[in-house]
């Protein structure tokens, strides 16, 4: 019985030691817990400070780029200052064709600019404003350390210049998108452009403005958006390291010259009413490919061997499906390679070894 006892009055006293010290505890450090609860708080405030300081990093440096033609505004787009000596970066097709261009900055002062040059299947194009306005660069970042999930934003003139700054968030949705698109006014699909996509809201105006990480980073140059009816939220950005290899090239003056195989091409779903008029007839177990319409003289595949007719279905290592594969595949190759190319003639596969030439 004494033992039970002892028992029931240590458990007792337990209880009574426990709360003296919780209240102790309470007493004399009445503010521990909120402290904690505030240090995480904090954590979570500094996250979003650093978008904002982010924005900061990048805001001035972003202009509004104007194209004009025999005076008149016929499109606006962004981009932003990447050199002390005023080169700014943006879309070819911004300033396609323009008679006069007109940068307008931050502060809302409009300069003259001059284009040092572009090229249209990377979609890129440097313009130069004097350096005087250059106070204030983007740091450049690299798409490459990026990951699908992470935080981007955008700057750019969305629909009008009365929407300079536009700022819109969202996240990396995908890398290494092979997206088709067109070239110039063609309505084929000319060309691939290798991308990435994020749900940051991209709308006209935007194309040539930068797609930065959260520190303010440039690691793409927003170009493009699928815009139909049923789909929302995907937009496209050209990696920062594609757009600088074609950058660096223009402002030193280099001709960008890409390999050519010198022949007239079409995509296997041409209609058999062209096909008809170019003499040409493709057996209808065939059903992709590039086929070709016509061969240049003394061009590089027609020395080859290539005819009229053939059906292109790889190039070295690639297998082409129609005419934007195989630009792109083709791209890969410099001036002067020799390639394999396979064609269907007939019924039957040859295979070429093609030395490339050189594009004007």
């Amino acid at each position: 019985m004494n033992k039970k006892l002892i028992y029931i009055v240590t458990i007792i006293l337990s209880i009574f030691v426990g709360c003296g010290l919780m209240y102790m505890i309470i007493y004399y450090f009445p503010n521990t817990i909120v402290k904690t609860e505030n240090k995480v708080e904090k954590v979570v405030n500094v996250n979003e400070e650093g978008i904002s300081s982010g924005i900061d990093n990048i805001y001035n440096a972003v202009v509004v780029v104007e194209n004009y033609k025999k005076g008149q505004l016929v499109g606006i787009g962004s981009g932003f200052i990447y050199s002390e000596y005023g080169y700014i970066m943006t879309n070819h097709h911004v300033i396609d064709s323009a008679d006069e261009i007109k940068v307008t900055l931050t502060s809302g002062e409009s300069v003259e600019s001059k284009v040092i040059g572009s090229d249209n299947l990377a979609d890129i194009a440097v313009l130069q404003i004097d350096k005087m306005y250059a106070k204030n660069i983007a740091k450049i970042g690299k798409s490459s350390d990026s990951k699908v999930g992470d935080t981007v934003f955008t700057i750019g003139s969305p629909m009008s210049s009365d929407f300079s700054g536009t700022v819109t968030r969202g996240i990396l949705s995908g890398k290494n998108r092979m997206v088709e698109v067109s070239v110039g006014s063609s309505s084929s699909k000319d060309w691939i452009m290798n991308v990435m996509q994020t749900d940051a809201a991209i709308n006209p105006g935007n194309s040539g403005g930068p797609l930065c990480n959260v520190s303010g980073e440039v690691i793409g140059i927003n170009s493009m958006k699928i815009v139909q009816s049923e789909i929302e939220g995907i937009g496209f950005s050209i990696p920062i390291e594609d757009a600088l290899q074609y950058a660096n090239k223009i402002v030193k003056g280099e001709k960008i010259q890409r390999p050519f195989l010198g022949v007239q091409m079409a995509d296997v779903s041409t209609s058999n009413y062209y096909l008809s008029r170019q003499g040409i007839n493709i057996d209808s177990s065939i059903t992709s490919g590039v086929i070709v319409i016509s061969t240049t003289n003394d061009g590089p595949s027609g020395v080859a061997g290539i005819q009229k007719g053939d059906v292109i279905i790889s190039i070295g290592k690639y297998t082409v499906k129609n005419v934007a594969q195989l630009r792109y595949y083709l791209y890969k190759y410099e001036p002067n390679n020799e390639v394999d190319i396979k064609v269907i003639r007939g019924q039957k596969e040859k295979t070429f070894k093609v030395k490339l030439g050189i594009s004007d």
